[in-house]
């Protein structure tokens, strides 16, 4: 089953995020705990990191692309699922 990875609220008055900098690319395996992308909120520049393991199925957004907190920015594949159809799986994303 794909694992949606969302923007998260890094602080209480975030409503959104811009993607400054992924540190993935697509077909990537990644490990519980590895930074995924740097992520500008209204206060700072942080990093989003990985709370799963598996493989980056689809990058939903691109570098400099704001989005609300909650949307889905990138999908992962877990262990042994394919790639296509994880992406396939990746929910609707909501774009400023």
């Amino acid at each position: 089953m794909p694992i949606e990875i969302t923007m998260p609220r890094l602080s209480d008055t975030m409503e959104s995020g811009t993607v400054i900098k992924w540190n993935v690319a697509e077909g990537d395996e990644v490990s519980a705990g590895e930074i995924l992308a740097d992520i500008e909120t209204d206060k700072a520049t942080m990093e989003l990191q990985s709370f799963d393991d598996g493989r980056v199925a689809k990058i939903l957004i691109d570098e400099g692309k704001s989005v609300d907190v909650g949307a889905t920015i990138m999908v992962l594949a877990e262990e042994g699922e394919d790639l296509e159809s994880a992406a396939s799986g990746a929910g609707a994303v909501s774009k400023r």
